[in-house]
């Protein structure tokens, strides 16, 4: 990533369940899986491996080539209504919008491009390598190396040394440590009910609408 210091603002969004009406990784698992790919979700949510290990397993079941899945993408997966509409308000308040996610990046623009978002959205997902033992996910961090876990830390710790004050935004329980480290963040559930179990403020939304309200708010 090569940006100078600065003293900015940042938005880093996760995707799936945030920017999108349900996870379209988990979508794509339920349809394509060849596998019980829910036995090692329970293991990631019991904590035994990391969200980065659970996608490398889970999507090596999946054998599907990269142009049957966009196609499958397009046809079954939805933004949520104003994305352009906040990217529209990020840009005219010079804020860096970048979404971070435990995604596929391919998916991820695939569902930007098929909604006619036309600006350039800074992506930092999963790369997806498609072959016939299934989809190898590779997650590689601020400094072009890969990393096995702590992908959505390693990306705001890398912001916020950089200099921005970050604003996250977030709806699971991946999106809490960044949490922890941004200024301010905009959460929805199940993620809103965590932040408030641990004593954390958030901003709650329900649409993404209620995020430019809130922005609005932050000088």
């Amino acid at each position: 990533m090569q940006h100078s210091a600065n003293t900015g603002t940042l938005i880093q969004c996760d995707f799936d369940g945030t920017l999108t009406e349900e996870d379209i990784s988990f979508l794509i698992l339920d349809n394509f899986a060849d596998g019980d790919w829910r036995s090692i979700l329970e293991q990631y949510k019991n904590n035994q491996i990391s969200v980065g290990r659970f996608n490398k397993l889970a999507f090596r079941m999946v054998k599907a080539d990269k142009p049957t899945l966009i196609r499958f993408v397009r046809e079954r997966a939805e933004l949520r209504p104003d994305l352009e509409n906040l990217l529209n308000y990020c840009n005219s308040r010079h804020f860096r919008f970048t979404i971070v996610s435990n995604g596929m990046i391919f998916y991820i623009q695939t569902l930007l491009k098929n909604a006619g978002i036309k600006e350039d959205v800074e992506i930092y997902a999963a790369q997806a390598e498609f072959n016939s033992n299934g989809i190898e996910a590779c997650y590689i961090g601020p400094d072009g190396h890969e990393i096995q876990s702590g992908f959505k830390e390693a990306y705001i710790k890398q912001f916020l040394k950089e200099g921005w004050r970050v604003i996250s935004i977030g709806n699971g329980a991946s999106d809490i440590p960044v949490a922890k480290l941004a200024h301010y963040t905009f959460a929805t559930e199940p993620m809103l009910s965590l932040c408030r179990e641990e004593g954390m403020k958030c901003l709650p939304f329900e649409s993404l609408d209620d995020i430019i309200k809130g922005l609005e708010t932050i000088d």
